[in-house]
């Protein structure tokens, strides 16, 4: 697998989405509510998690275990859409509490530990940081 113009896509929002996340939970919990900068910050992480999730379609492994290309961790991308519009319920219903649960667990599972599994040798990104690093030594 190499670096494609859908990969370099994918990679960013995915990284952006990492790095805007904290932002977007930090500006609701703190001592005092930051509405606008919670309310921009969660926009643009929703919109890069849509982004990550629609790119995810067009990156296929033939290699792994797959149906037509798509591997098991495909299945996160239904999962992910789905979470975003059950968390946009629980808002629209005035559950705050639920929609603040549910975005800490897309964040922790989509991004951190979807992140960290990204990382695995086997896999490209894996590759690539450790291939690198590995390199330097």
């Amino acid at each position: 697998m190499q670096l494609t113009p859908v990969i370099a896509i994918h990679l960013s929002a995915a990284l952006a989405a990492l790095a805007i996340g904290p932002v977007a939970l930090w500006a609701r919990r703190a001592g005092h509510p930051r509405a606008v900068l919670h309310r921009a910050a969660g926009y643009a992480w929703v919109t890069l998690m849509l982004m990550v999730a629609v790119t995810a379609v067009f990156i296929r492994d033939f290699r792994l275990p797959n149906v037509a290309g798509y591997t098991p961790i495909h299945l996160l991308v239904p999962i992910t859409l789905g979470t975003l519009a059950l968390a946009f319920w629980h808002l629209r219903q005035g559950r705050i509490r639920s929609h603040r649960l549910t975005m800490i667990a897309l964040y922790l599972s989509a991004c951190i530990v979807t992140g960290a599994l990204t990382l695995l040798p086997s896999r490209y990104l894996g590759q690539l940081v450790w291939g690198q690093w590995l390199g330097l030594l």
